[in-house]
Order: structure tokens, then sequence, then C-alpha cells
């Protein structure tokens, strides 16, 4: 953490050393979606950092690049008419304060509610209608991909159910919720060696996310020696993320990442996330299939709607499953 006198632009937002070239990652993980390789190659991936890059994922360039298109041309409006579609409490639009405690970064974001394969028809925003195209036909793509990675990640386990893990999202009731973040330029901090942080560093409590962005860099996960690493950027490409519940649901073999994002001083970033989570009454205990002889859980048993209560009443980098180690 860098601790300067703070600036009016970035008033109570933690600052970060900048990244410089030797902070990227040169050990990225690739994995080709269409690879009869990739069940394996996911499983590796995700017992060593929780973490990887996805290509040939299917999902056409333009269906990424419209909804890019159109949440600019949102996050370009008037502050008071992009105010008009918040708080983000529960969903809506937020700017620089992330949730209820006190958890602040240098970003506008929506926070948007997902019901089977499209916005909830309860979440009102975003009311442009071509926004809303361009959401529910990119969600609908992106949750395929998701679903495609959890039947992997189940192969790759050794399950015979392919839908051990997918099941959980694709059923009804599911708890799936999808964030277009805005990292605008911090120009107040061009040059003097350090960074806003864009979002704090933070481990995601569903099964999985799946992430794409700008041409823009500024994503970071920390390996398990703790070691930060920026992530190249690649549009064309996802990035997924082990969440906590997946973790748990493999007794600690899969790592949920931490990860974070640091503002860019000279250039926007725009990304767009799609968390799969289960329903609220899905018991997150390690599947039986994958405990050896003798082997206990790690894990007191709880269920989704008790983790997502417990981690929305905590900070951004508290270590959420603490409480339920045994």
């Amino acid at each position: 953490m860098v601790v300067l006198a703070s600036t009016p632009a970035v008033d109570h937002i933690p600052l970060l050393r900048s990244p410089d070239p030797g902070d990227y990652f040169s050990g990225m993980p690739v994995v080709d979606l269409s690879s009869p390789g990739a069940p394996r190659a996911i499983a590796d991936a995700c017992e060593r950092f929780g973490f990887f890059k996805l290509v040939n994922h299917g999902v056409p360039a333009d269906t990424m690049d419209r909804l890019e298109s159109e949440a600019v041309r949102f996050f370009s409006l008037p502050q008071a008419d992009k105010d008009r579609s918040g708080p983000a409490y529960p969903f809506g639009y937020g700017s620089k304060r992330i949730g209820l405690n006190g958890d602040m970064g240098w970003l506008e974001y929506l926070l948007l509610a997902v019901d089977s394969a499209s916005l909830s028809g309860a979440c009102a925003v975003p009311s442009c209608a071509l926004f809303r195209a361009a959401l529910n036909e990119y969600i609908a793509a992106v949750r395929k991909v998701a679903v495609r990675v959890m039947e992997a990640m189940a192969e790759g386990l050794g399950i015979a159910a392919v839908d051990a893990l997918s099941g959980m999202v694709t059923a009804g009731g599911s708890d799936q919720v999808f964030r277009v973040n805005h990292y605008p330029p911090c120009h107040a901090l061009q040059g003097l060696g350090c960074s806003a942080t864009g979002f704090g560093e933070h481990t995601d409590p569903q099964l999985i996310s799946v992430l794409r962005s700008n041409g823009t860099s500024g994503l970071q996960i920390a390996l398990q020696n703790g070691q930060w690493v920026s992530v190249p950027s690649d549009r064309d490409a996802f990035f997924v993320n082990v969440g906590d519940s997946l973790q748990v649901l493999t007794n600690g073999r899969f790592k949920s990442v931490k990860h974070r994002v640091v503002a860019n001083s000279l250039k926007s970033r725009v990304s767009m996330i799609y968390f799969g989570g289960p329903a609220m009454t899905q018991r997150i205990a390690p599947l039986p299939q994958l405990l050896g002889a003798g082997e206990q859980s790690l894990y007191k048993d709880f269920t989704w709607g008790e983790y997502k209560k417990a981690a929305y009443n905590s900070r951004l980098g508290d270590n959420r499953l603490a409480q339920f180690h045994r």
C-alpha cells in the first residue's frame, strides 16, 4: 500500500504502487475450451491458481463488442442521469462506494440481477432498450460458457455426473449476478508512481466468475505465495475465477483466488463479469465423490444464503471463509 497526502480526486481511496512490466504474470494458464484436453487443463489451473484465461470460447466478437459499446455509452452520460439508475442496493448504479461496509474504489458500476439466462424482469436498470438487448445477448452467451467450464471442471475432477457443479447454476432459483465496471482514468496520479485502487482485494463468494474486459490492463491476482501479479489484458478472451463456494465444494482442492483492480492513470477500463451462484437453499459442502476414504470436510456446513449474508456483511478484504473452517 502506498501512503501519500490525499488529493481531492482520490480522497478516501487507497493507493497502490503502479504496476511495472516486471509485474506481469508470465505463467498465466491458458485453456482452449475447444480442446479435448480442456477438462484436465482447467482442473490443473484451478488447483494451482484458482484462475485461468479461456480462449476459443465460442462467444462472437460482435456480442462482446456490442455490450462494451453500450456500456461506454451509459457511463458517458451526465452524472445526474446515471445517478437516477441507482443506488446499487441491491441492484443498479453505484459510484466509488462498494457495498455498505466502507470499501471505496476508483470506479463506477452497474450491478444487475440475472434470472435464468437474461436480466431479471424485476431489474429496471438499465432502462435503455438497446443496452438491455446487448446485455441479454451477452449474458445468455457467457452463461453457456460458464456451464461448459463447470462441466469440464467436473470431468477434470473425475466426477461422473457432468452437471454436478453446473446444475447448481442452471437450476431454478439459482442466484446469478452480472456486473459492469468502469474504471475512469485517474489523471491526478499520473507520473507519481502510484495508482488508485479500482476494486480492492477480495475473493468472489459465488461458484464461478467469468470476466471479459476491454484492452486496458489493471486486473491483478495473488499467487499462493502472496505475490501480486498483473494479468495481461486480452479483449478476445475470458478470465475465469474460482469462487469461495467452489473451493468448499472441492474441499479446498480448487483455490478461491484473491484479486484486485488497479486503476490506470491514462485509459479507461471497462469489464463485464458474470457471477454464477446456486440457489439460496443449496447446501455448500464438499462433494462426496471428492472425499477420499476417511477424509473429513475442512468446512462447517452452510447454505449459499447463509454464506452470502455473511459475505455481504464483511469488508472486501476479509477472509470470508475463516468462520466456516472446522
